[in-house]
């Protein structure tokens, strides 16, 4: 919980001294931290025992300023009314700062989805859609996958809703799978849309980068590795939660996914030295990627990092007191909220694809995120310098202009 706080006071934090910065009034400042609304529900779930099990859900509506709230569902023990409300806040932000017209937005149900049967999750998922339809809609209110939830789980919840409203609505959730309607090239998006942003960034910094080490081989991860690996990027230090494996001559990435999928573990790779997470983030290279958890890069660590250019892949992996030391080693950071905003960017594209009725090829959606995260970037730096401030807070002003029609 001390985290979800955490998380909580440091995005409105941010959005205070963002919104100093463009001088704004304290009144603006906090309706901006604010959010529109939390809904909380009950939801109640036949369990496979005949018992029904009364299950807490919420949703937050941080900000609907620039278009439909928009944000995924999590189904975590872990999930607290504070939680969404950070979320949402990050999500508002994310959408701002990479153009999108659309607002924040989160979701979640207070349950481990593991200690459920396939059926008793497809009954969860039903209810919790069915107890939110009415504050959601294509125009007011987009979910989409996030924390133990998936395509198939936003099928059952698109289908309750329509059953719900008594019509067709296929652009309410996105995260669905291509045959229902979902995007070509989203589940690789995050990764693309990192690789795309890193691309970029080196050539506005003009510099000839080549070596990476990324810490985190889930989805984001390993489609950052497979995607900068095909660019002639060289990938020199993988790692899962167990542990990682190092080789400065290189790794391919598909071999070392292969190894984990079969045993479990990056570090049963043959071909590579031994690592710790911790080492990972120490290590000689020109460009780290934290992939995985937030918090990884700290005041503690920092005077050890050697990388000269930080991707953050993760939600907020470097603490907030972090990034002066940072600065003062000429260590550039690209910002979650840029780097990792290509799955809501290809969220997005899913939901203009429904409305209108269209498909786009994967040649397309990849095009259109390459011009919507090259765009985000370009107006990034312009205000960085402008501003005189890092990436990070010039990803919060860029948002927050476009909020405030500032």
């Amino acid at each position: 919980m001390d985290n979800q706080n955490e998380m909580l006071k440091t995005a409105q934090e941010l959005i205070e001294k963002t919104g100093r910065k463009l001088n704004l009034f304290q009144e603006e400042i906090d309706f901006l931290i604010q959010p529109d609304r939390v809904i909380e529900i009950k939801v109640p779930v036949k369990m496979d025992n005949g018992v029904i099990k009364t299950f807490v859900g919420y949703r937050s509506q941080h900000n609907n300023v620039l278009g439909p709230y928009k944000g995924g569902i999590r189904f975590h023990q872990n999930v607290s009314r504070e939680e969404v409300i950070a979320l949402s806040t990050l999500m508002t932000l994310k959408c701002a700062a990479n153009s999108l017209p659309l607002g924040g937005g989160k979701g979640g149900v207070i349950v481990n989805p593991k200690e459920l049967s396939e059926e008793e999750l497809e009954r969860l998922s039903r209810a919790y859609a069915k107890a939110i339809a009415p504050f959601i809609g294509e125009d007011v209110d987009v979910p989409a996958p996030d924390v133990n939830t998936d395509g198939r789980i936003m099928m059952w919840m698109l289908d309750e809703y329509e059953k719900t409203i008594g019509k067709k609505s296929p652009a309410t959730f996105t995260g669905k799978p291509v045959e229902f309607g979902g995007s070509l090239g989203r589940t690789e998006a995050t990764g693309r849309g990192g690789v795309i942003v890193m691309g970029n960034l080196l050539k506005a910094l003009n510099k000839d980068y080549k070596t990476i080490a990324i810490q985190g081989l889930g989805n984001v991860g390993s489609y950052f590795a497979k995607i900068a690996f095909e660019k002639g990027f060289k990938i020199v230090a993988l790692s899962d939660s167990k542990g990682g494996i190092y080789n400065e001559n290189g790794l391919n990435p598909d071999e070392v996914i292969k190894i984990k999928e079969e045993t479990g573990k990056v570090s049963d790779y043959s071909d590579g030295k031994v690592i710790t997470n911790e080492e990972l983030l120490e290590l000689p290279v020109d460009i780290l990627v934290p992939a995985a958890l937030e918090n990884v890069i700290t005041k503690d660590n920092a005077s050890n990092i050697k990388a000269k250019l930080i991707i953050e892949m993760a939600n907020g992996p470097i603490t907030e007191e972090t990034y002066p030391i940072l600065e003062e080693k000429g260590i550039i950071s690209a910002p979650d909220i840029l780097a990792n905003g290509g799955g809501v960017i290809v969220s997005y594209f899913e939901w203009l694809q429904n409305r209108k009725n269209e498909k786009w090829t994967e040649e397309e959606v990849n095009q259109k995120l390459e011009e919507q995260l090259k765009t985000a970037l370009k107006e990034i730096l312009d205000i960085s310098q402008e501003y005189k401030v890092n990436l990070k807070e010039a990803a919060f002003i860029s948002a927050l202009k476009k909020i405030t029609k500032k």
